[in-house]
This record gives C-alpha cells, sequence and structure tokens, in this order.
C-alpha cells in the first residue's frame, strides 16, 4: 500500500479537474491514503466515511479555526482581519464547548421545528412566484433558456430567510450582496487580501445593518426567528447584541449558500440521470420518495465538500503523525462517496435505503441548525419546479464550478425549458 507521501497517491484541490470533479480526485486517497497530507493545503485531507464520523465527535479536533487562521496572518493583514475575527468568532459553527453548547443552545429555542414547518405555505409562495417571474420573462422574450441558479436557486433561499427573520424584502438584495462579500473570506480556498479587505468591508455594514434592524425589532411584537432570539434565556444568561447580530448574519449566510447549491446540485443529477427523473416525476405525490430523493442529492453532490478541524494536541492517525495546530480538512463529499458506507456509491438512486446517512449538513454537534429548513425547501421546490417544466433540460453541460475546498456549486446553470 502506497504511503501517503508517495508520487503514487496525490491531490491538487485546486486543480481544474479536482474543481470539476472532486469525487474522482480524491477516490484514489480514499483507498489509499485516507489520511493524507495536503502541501497545498498545508493540512491533512480525511476521506473515508467512519473516520468523518470519528472526527466529528473527536475531543483533540477543534472547530475554532478562524482565530488561529488570523493569528498566523502577517501583522497589516490581522489589522485587516480583525473585523471579520471578532465577527466570526461568535458564530457557533467555529466554537468548541463550552461557548458552543451555550450558543448552540440558544439559538434552538427560537429555530425551532415548529417555526421551520410554518414556512410551508410561505415558501410555496415564493416558489410559485419565483416560477412566475420566469415564465413571465419566456413569454417576454421569446428565449426558453434561463439560469436556474440566478433565477430561482439563488432568490429562494435568501427569500425564504429573511421572512423567517423578518428582515423586510426590498433590503434582501443588499444582505445577499454583504453575503456573498463574507463568501470571499469564508469560503475561499485561495489567500487574497483584496477579496479579505471586501469580506471584511461588508462585515462591518452587515453588522451596522442588523444592530438597527434588532433595535426596531425589539418594540415590534412580530412572530418570528428574530424575536425568538431576541427572547432566548436559559437559567444563566441571554444571547448578546453582537451575539444576535452573529447570529442573524450566520443563518443569513448559511441559510441561502447551501440551499442554492443543493437545489442547483440536485436538478443537475435529476437531469442527468434521466431514469430516476422519470421515477420522481411519476410520484411526485409521494413525499416519502421526495424526501429521500432530496437526500440522495445532498449524498450524491451535495452542497458541502468538506468542514475544517484543527488538531489540539499531538496524535496518530492511520500512522500519520497529526501535530498540535495543524488544520484537517474532513472531505464530507469523499465520505459520502465511501463504498464502505453506501453500496454503488457513484450511482445515483432516489430509492437508495442509506441516503440520509450522508454528511451533508455535518455530523455531531455542530450539524447545521438550518438542516431542516433547507430540507423543506428542496422537498417543496423540486415538486412544483417538475410540474411546472416536465422537460427541464441542460442548455450548458460542463458549467464552471467554484474553487471553494469547502463548498460545491456552479457559479451559473443554463437551462432549458
Amino acid at each position: 500500500m502506497p504511503d501517503a507521501d508517495s508520487p503514487a497517491v496525490t491531490f491538487d484541490p485546486l486543480s481544474a479537474a479536482a474543481i470539476r470533479d472532486p469525487y474522482t480526485a480524491l477516490a484514489p486517497l480514499q483507498a489509499e491514503a485516507p489520511v493524507y497530507r495536503s502541501d497545498v493545503l498545508g493540512a491533512w485531507v480525511v476521506t473515508r466515511y467512519d473516520d468523518i464520523r470519528a472526527a466529528f465527535r473527536d475531543p483533540r479536533l477543534s472547530s475554532d479555526r478562524i482565530r488561529p487562521f488570523i493569528a498566523r496572518a502577517p501583522a497589516p493583514m490581522q489589522d485587516m482581519l480583525k473585523p471579520l475575527g471578532d465577527h466570526l468568532n461568535l458564530w457557533a459553527v467555529f466554537t468548541d464547548p463550552p461557548d458552543h453548547t451555550r450558543l448552540r443552545g440558544l439559538m434552538n429555542r427560537a429555530f425551532t421545528t415548529r417555526a421551520v414547518e410554518a414556512l410551508r405555505p410561505e415558501i410555496a409562495r415564493i416558489v410559485n412566484r419565483l416560477l412566475d417571474d420566469i415564465d413571465a420573462q419566456i413569454e417576454r422574450t421569446g428565449a426558453r433558456e434561463f439560469d436556474l441558479i440566478h433565477e430561482f436557486a439563488y432568490p429562494l433561499p435568501a427569500l425564504v430567510i429573511a421572512h423567517m427573520l423578518g428582515v423586510p424584502e426590498q433590503d434582501v438584495d443588499k444582505l445577499k450582496r454583504w453575503s456573498d462579500l463574507l463568501a470571499k473570506f469564508v469560503l475561499t480556498s485561495r489567500s487574497d487580501p483584496q477579496k479579505y479587505r471586501m469580506a471584511s468591508d461588508g462585515i462591518v455594514e452587515m453588522e451596522a445593518w442588523f444592530r438597527r434592524f434588532l433595535e426596531e425589532h425589539r418594540a415590534s411584537g412580530a412572530d418570528d426567528v428574530t424575536t425568538g432570539l431576541l427572547d432566548a434565556r436559559d437559567e444563566r444568561d441571554r444571547l448578546t447584541t453582537d451575539e444576535l447580530v452573529a447570529c442573524c448574519v450566520l443563518l443569513l449566510f448559511a441559510g441561502h449558500e447551501t440551499t442554492t447549491q443543493l437545489l442547483a446540485n440536485g436538478m443537475r443529477a435529476l437531469i442527468e440521470n434521466p431514469a430516476q427523473m422519470a421515477d420522481l416525476r411519476a410520484n411526485l405525490d409521494d413525499l416519502g420518495l421526495v424526501r429521500n430523493a432530496v437526500e440522495e442529492m445532498l449524498r450524491f453532490d451535495g452542497p458541502s465538500l468538506s468542514m475544517v478541524r484543527v488538531a489540539m494536541e499531538d496524535f496518530d492517525w492511520h500512522g500519520r503523525r497529526i501535530a498540535r495546530g495543524d488544520r484537517l480538512f474532513l472531505m464530507m463529499c469523499a465520505g459520502n462517496r465511501d463504498p464502505r458506507a453506501f453500496p454503488e456509491p457513484h450511482r445515483f438512486d432516489i430509492r437508495r435505503d442509506e441516503a440520509k446517512k450522508n454528511f451533508a449538513f455535518g455530523y455531531g454537534i455542530h450539524f447545521c441548525l438550518g438542516a431542516p429548513l433547507a430540507r423543506l425547501e428542496a422537498e417543496i421546490a423540486f415538486p412544483l419546479l417538475l410540474r411546472r417544466w416536465p422537460g427541464l433540460a441542460l442548455a450548458e453541460h460542463d458549467p464552471p464550478w467554484s474553487d471553494s475546498i469547502l463548498t460545491r456549486g456552479m457559479l451559473h446553470m443554463r437551462v432549458r425549458v
């Protein structure tokens, strides 16, 4: 069996081939070097399902990756990144217990199953409105092609999470723009001071907007998640204003990035697998099958490629020495295609029994708070899309993909009705 440093086993996450098809690029590592040292990333790459699941629960691995990243940066860059660090260090996804336990517990009191399920009619209304807008555009221009991401998959989750938070719809575009700037730091694979500056400036503006919004919202008496966050408390304390702002930004950011990619990648998987598309189209009233199809989309080509953890102590793993401070990329996408966990893992099968075992939303204490909302949006959107345009087809077959090592998404996806 080749060693992970052998030329026989290589992985360049920034290569065009890996960006287009990370599954093929990661398969040799999964087979022969499950804990692989990447010089490109300056980090370890973990690819097997059971190892990833164990890592998510390992107390030796920390989610606090923002603080050490900024600490390693040159002094001038540290000053530029300070607003980002101060904000992101309040995100529950970048904290460990006991801070994570407190933040997540208070957020759970507002982001309830009941609050998510109550959105069902509003999500359907927004979906139909977006589809009507596209139909009107087709009628007006005669062009039967459009960008599914720009016209549908991108605006839908942003409008839904804005409604859930009580954000005025006229401000959604502005918030999405700031969220996109934030992604230039949070989701980037390449060090780029200019993008970091844009992200830092964006978070300053976004924080200021949410501070004003929260102040106005306190007196509104609205029945929404923001009011729930304002009221959230336990026997010890409640969220501070800075934490409230961070929670709102996190919900908006994560709530629209992940769902956009789920909708686009999932539709692409259906179109490229016509037998599965036909099966789903013939059974759109079978909610169980629709939900399982969404789980298979999440497994087969989901929105998340990886999550990062930082080693808190030295330890050995698969014969490799992990040093304190080392970063580990838990390649959830590879785990979702691991034949040890999923028979015929490269086959897209909407009736797959074990589809829900996927890592698309993480695992353990950091399992994505917004997963129920993303799943609900998808289970509503796909039947409405397929009823509206049963002959939906790809108008381009090799779209550009984001070069992020953390998320998996196309930059655009032109389809034909």
